[in-house]
């Protein structure tokens, strides 16, 4: 039976999931055994469509590219073109709801809403906004518990790379005491480019103009999206109950050239840290740019590649290296979060 889903958003990540449902759809059903149709798509600024039966991934991709509007869709016996969002999640006939609309992280609406409406309406969750699990992750966990559905979040830390899945399956029976990472790619590529004797304000100019960077970065430079990913990654991994205020924060911003070279010749690199340390039970957090060994794993990772060291009482610090950000990577860790929803109903 086919697994029936319903997007909330249609920006770049939810047309990025469309195309490997399209293009691998048979390939995943004879692979893995999932057979995923997309019946409702709801997009605050493109439209909603929503067909029980299931809608046509090309013929929607199609008028997309035409008017950048789900409106050239074509018109079939009970195809429904006005619900809102709400009404979407609460009407659809699908199994789980995508939850990829642009999300305030100060408050994580509206997809906290939309999580909520989900669960009472019996479906799962699968979502990329950080901004829920941040501010309301037992929350949300214990409404999809009581309803007995599924909430998934993969790529609300590093996109694509299982920086959550990872720690709590393969790394399952230790005793995850710390956790330091570069989760974001921005302020790693602005760093790596002052090595080379850039300043901040040209190393970050850079980076804007090759898509790394956002027009305004604070969100970057001054290390709030790291922040909340540190918050995920403390109470996920560590069953931590810790919020922003618990986190002291501090960006790259005031990092100078002459910082760089200091810590050349100490042999060691600048970078910014997540970091997440449990002692006597209690958990403590923090943001901000560290000068760290260059035998340091972390040390080596250049560009805008993210990485993340679990440090273990049994199997010893394990790091993971990948894409924090992307397109591709970010529908891909929605595929993922999909397929292990599947397997888990075996």
């Amino acid at each position: 039976m086919a697994h029936k889903l319903a997007f909330v958003g249609f920006g770049g990540v939810g047309q990025g999931l469309a195309e490997i449902i399209k293009n691998k759809g048979s390939w995943l059903k004879e692979m893995f055994g999932v057979d995923f149709k997309i019946v409702s798509i709801a997009d605050l600024y493109k439209g909603s469509l929503h067909h029980p039966e299931g809608l046509d991934i090309q013929a929607v991709l199609e008028s997309l590219n035409k008017d950048g509007t789900l409106d050239s869709y074509p018109a079939r016996d009970g195809l429904i073109r006005e619900w809102d969002s709400l009404t979407t999640i609460e009407r659809s006939n699908a199994d789980t709801m995508v939850e990829i609309t642009f999300t305030d992280v100060n408050t994580g609406q509206p997809a906290i809403d939309h999580c909520k409406k989900a669960f009472v309406s019996g479906k799962n969750a699968v979502l990329t906004n950080k901004g829920p699990v941040a501010l309301a992750y037992k929350e949300l966990k214990n409404m999809a518990e009581k309803h007995n559905v599924q909430f998934m979040f993969e790529g609300t830390v590093m996109s694509g790379t299982p920086a959550i899945r990872m720690p709590l399956t393969s790394l399952a029976g230790n005793d995850v005491r710390e956790i330091r990472g570069i989760l974001n790619g921005t302020t790693n590529y602005v760093l790596t480019r002052m090595e080379t004797g850039m300043e901040f304000k040209d190393a970050l100019k850079e980076a804007q103009d090759k898509g790394f960077a956002e027009a305004d970065p604070t969100s970057d430079v001054e290390g709030y999206d790291v922040l909340y990913k540190v918050i995920i990654l403390a109470n996920v991994i560590m069953n931590g109950d810790i919020t922003k205020e618990d986190v002291s924060c501090k960006g790259i911003s005031n990092v100078t050239a002459k910082d760089i070279d200091q810590a050349r010749e100490e042999g060691k690199k600048w970078k910014l840290i997540g970091r997440i340390k449990k002692e006597n039970g209690k958990i403590y957090a923090s943001v901000g740019p560290e000068k760290i060994s260059e035998e340091d794993p972390l040390a080596g990772i250049s560009g805008a590649l993210n990485a993340v060291t679990y440090e273990c009482d049994l199997s010893g610090p394990v790091t993971l290296i990948g894409a924090g950000a992307g397109i591709p990577e970010t529908g891909f860790a929605l595929l993922i979060d999909l397929i292990n929803m599947e397997r888990a109903s075996l």
